[in-house]
């Protein structure tokens, strides 16, 4: 073997190497590979307490309690599931009652979620495009006041 045939070997094996490395991460995170989960999501895939996440959804109308200090309540729903949220912090100052938001926490058990971090839409156009895909298959979507059914599905989340 020549020293050229060596080294063509080495790279070759060093390739095929790195190559099931990242088989095997990428199989690893395969169900952790999304920005985040709906309450439907969590209920589906049977996500188990103590798991560490992103849930996302609309903030439910009438649900936003404000405890002691900087402790706050509320619901996130994607109109066919809730879960109920607790946060300790400054909410964003866009954060309000039927506008889209991504928390991140734990899931402490199936109907509660503890976040240490809440993030809220940017605009007054914005939407997660995964929360108003749900919403379209839902046929929930509402954008200017109409339903998709009634404007024949022709919004798009970046509208």
């Amino acid at each position: 073997m020549t020293r050229k045939q060596r080294r063509l070997t080495l790279i070759a094996a060093a390739l095929a190497v790195l190559g099931v490395a990242l088989g095997l991460v990428l199989f690893a995170m395969r169900d952790n590979i999304v920005f985040f989960y709906s309450p439907t999501d969590l209920e589906a895939k049977a996500v188990t307490p103590g798991t560490r996440l992103r849930l996302g959804g609309l903030v439910a109308e009438g649900s936003v309690e404000k405890g002691e200090g900087q402790n706050v309540t509320f619901a996130v729903t994607d109109t066919n599931r809730s879960i109920t949220v607790r946060y300790t912090g400054l909410l964003p100052d866009l954060f309000r009652e039927g506008q889209g938001v991504v928390t991140e926490g734990v899931l402490e058990s199936a109907g509660l979620f503890r976040a240490d971090s809440v993030l809220a839409k940017h605009d007054e156009n914005y939407m997660p495009r995964e929360v108003a895909d749900s919403l379209k298959a839902q046929g929930l979507w509402q954008h200017g006041g109409k339903t998709d059914a009634q404007d024949g599905g022709a919004t798009a989340a970046s509208e």
